[in-house]
């Protein structure tokens, strides 16, 4: 497989926004440890872990959102170099030696996120991220690589779930 992004933060919160980046966090299949929701259908199996874009970060910040740390759009991951557009629910993600992800769902934006902007949660549409269940736990940290793994057959996850 080969590596097509890497993992720039890790971050876990108390609940709702901003979450706080860590060192490093063991991932169950219930999300990363540390890490809790305020509203219950933000987390569970299928949404047990979310990525977002730095490059998104980027844009964002050029619209002018003063949102400019990890963590700040509840993010669990804060990615780099991942091909955003070409990934699909159903895709499977490696994490550094042992962590599995499988895409679950598009983000759906949240009016949460209006504390940051009162633009959100439209101006989040088309760049909010993934949210993924964890088919192998293990630990995550800033620096470790990100290979994409096509989907496994029968694994395939509809794109949109409550």
């Amino acid at each position: 497989m080969n590596t097509c992004g890497t993992i720039i933060a890790v971050c876990t919160g108390s609940g709702g926004i901003p979450k706080a980046a860590v060192d490093e966090a063991q991932v169950t299949h219930l999300g990363l440890d540390g890490d809790r929701h305020t509203i219950p259908e933000h987390g569970g199996e299928n949404r047990a872990v979310c990525l977002f874009a730095w490059e998104d970060y980027q844009r964002l910040i050029k619209a002018g959102v003063p949102a400019n740390t990890p963590g700040a759009y509840g993010e669990n991951l804060l990615t780099q170099g991942l091909d955003y557009s070409a990934l699909r629910p159903g895709d499977r993600l490696l994490l550094g030696e042992s962590v599995e992800l499988e895409i679950w769902d598009v983000r759906e934006p949240c009016v949460t996120l209006q504390q940051l902007d009162p633009r959100f949660p439209d101006l989040l549409t088309g760049r909010s991220g993934f949210l993924c269940r964890v088919l192998e736990p293990g630990t995550v940290a800033p620096g470790q690589s990100i290979s994409l793994a096509p989907a496994g057959a029968g694994q395939a996850a509809p794109v949109t779930r409550g």
